[in-house]
């Protein structure tokens, strides 16, 4: 290939690392942007143009765009050159330890979802996961769209920071404090509440108690009523707490102990009656037998006095 004096030029320059030239946006691809530095190209590959996340270089640049660019590396014998963008501002993660410390709090913007959490971006360049079970204390989050949406603000505390991997692990339920604290005491097992069934399956019900804002869930046999259906949903009724777990979040409830209990109740008072009555007339009976045998013992006693 024969070049032309331009090219000759550039090659014979002595390139190095960092050293910053001028030039003009002459190609995008998906994969990174080509740049006529003034006879010769060098690439820019998209995860060198920012720091922070992008899909597709046209997000940054656009063609015929005059713009500097540092030189990352220099091929002598393939004449590559590759070019940096972002290399000329700050990396946001030198001085993260003292941005963003763990137990810190913050506000985001939520850039994607998956189904295991949120990612949030804190700046540019820095972003963390929020894992969806440090989205809600009370709620039951399926998936991170039922809680949050795309470039909506979220509060967040860093959990964990990982500068070696550049990891931010972040959490939005931390940023109040743990309501099953307060929970623990006010759902006690043993304890009565009312309660709204909000959803009804075959082997659990779920139950919402407005007040507090906490969901129980009923297993599918503490869920008979007293005429021998079954809970329906919207029904609101009262709960027996028959298990309270604060680190798994799990409030267990039983709406069938509580009119077995009062019918087991209500039987063992009629027993008891029953019992009661039965002692009595057995202790009628046994003092009618006992003044029998005293009046005959009587009547013995005067017989024999009369016949001496």
């Amino acid at each position: 290939m024969r070049l032309s004096d331009p090219q000759r030029r550039y090659l014979s320059l002595p390139f190095s690392k960092g050293q910053v030239l001028e030039g003009t946006v002459k190609n995008i691809t998906s994969y990174g942007v080509f740049v006529d530095l003034g006879g010769i190209d060098g690439l820019i590959h998209i995860t060198d143009l920012s720091w922070g996340r992008i899909s597709h270089p046209s997000e940054v640049l656009e063609l015929n765009q005059t713009l500097n660019v540092a030189v990352l590396d220099f091929d002598d014998n393939k004449k590559r050159i590759s070019l940096g963008l972002k290399q000329l501002t700050k990396d946001p993660w030198a001085d993260i330890t003292e941005k963003y410390p763990a137990k810190s709090k913050h506000t985001g913007i939520v850039r994607n979802f998956t189904n295991f959490g949120v990612f949030v971006e804190l700046e540019e360049g820095v972003d963390g996961l929020v894992h969806i079970s440090d989205l809600s204390w009370t709620k039951k989050v399926k998936h991170p769209s039922e809680f949050t949406s795309i470039g909506a603000e979220l509060d967040i505390i860093v959990l964990e920071l990982d500068t070696e991997n550049r990891r931010l692990s972040l959490g939005h339920k931390q940023v109040e404090e743990n309501p099953w604290d307060t929970y623990e005491t006010i759902f006690a097992e043993g304890s009565e509440h009312e309660g709204e069934v909000t959803e009804v399956h075959n082997k659990r019900s779920s139950v919402l108690f407005k007040t507090e804002g906490v969901e129980g869930f009923v297993p599918g046999r503490h869920s008979e009523k007293e005429d021998g259906s079954k809970l329906t949903k919207g029904e609101i009724v009262k709960f027996r707490v028959i298990e309270f777990n604060k680190e798994s979040r799990k409030i267990v409830l039983s709406h069938t102990i509580l009119f077995k209990e009062a019918l087991a109740a209500e039987k063992a008072a009629e027993k008891k009656s029953t019992a009661k009555g039965m002692k009595g007339v057995a202790s009628k009976v046994e003092k009618q037998m006992f003044g029998d045998f005293a009046s005959l013992a009587k009547l013995k006693k005067k017989i024999k006095k009369e016949e001496q």
